[in-house]
C-alpha cells in the first residue's frame, strides 16, 4: 500500500523511508541509514543515487568525522518528507480508528517479542529456543 500511495508521488516506499529517516536539521550520516532502516547497502546505494538525481537529497563531507558523509534534505527533498510523513499518518489513523487502540496495541507488543526471538536466534535451534 506505501508503495502505491508513494508512486502517486513519483517516489517509492524506501524512498519514502529514507526521507523519514533523515534528520532535518543536521543530516545523517550515510552509514546509519542502513541499520536504522534494515537495509542493505546496495540497495541503500541504489535508492540513495536515485534520490540525489531526483534532487531529494545532496551529499556533504561529515564535518566531524572526515571519512563519512551526511545525507541531507533539499527543499524539495523537505517538501516530499511532509508528503510522505502525511501518508504514514493518514495510514495510521485508518488502522487505529478501524482496529483500536487496545487492539493494536497487544499486536506490537506480540510482534515486539517475535522480533526479539528473531533478534536473539532463539527459534532455530538455539539453547532458549523452546522457552
Amino acid at each position: 500500500m506505501y508503495n502505491e500511495e508513494a508512486q502517486k508521488y513519483g517516489g517509492t516506499m524506501a524512498t519514502g523511508y529514507v526521507l523519514l529517516n533523515i534528520d532535518l536539521e543536521k543530516g545523517t550520516p550515510s552509514t546509519a541509514l542502513g541499520p536504522k532502516m534494515g537495509m542493505e547497502a546496495t540497495s541503500l546505494s541504489r535508492t540513495l543515487k536515485s534520490m540525489e538525481d531526483r534532487g531529494l537529497i545532496t551529499r556533504k563531507r561529515n564535518p566531524k568525522d572526515g571519512r563519512s558523509v551526511l545525507i541531507c534534505l533539499t527543499d524539495f527533498g523537505k517538501i516530499k518528507r511532509e508528503d510522505a510523513k502525511l501518508a504514514v499518518l493518514q495510514f495510521n489513523e485508518v488502522i487505529q480508528a478501524k482496529i483500536g487502540k487496545k487492539r493494536l496495541t497487544s499486536f506490537f507488543k506480540v510482534m515486539g517479542e517475535v522480533n526479539e526471538l528473531i533478534a536473539t536466534k532463539k527459534i532455530y535451534g538455539g539453547d532458549d529456543a523452546n522457552d
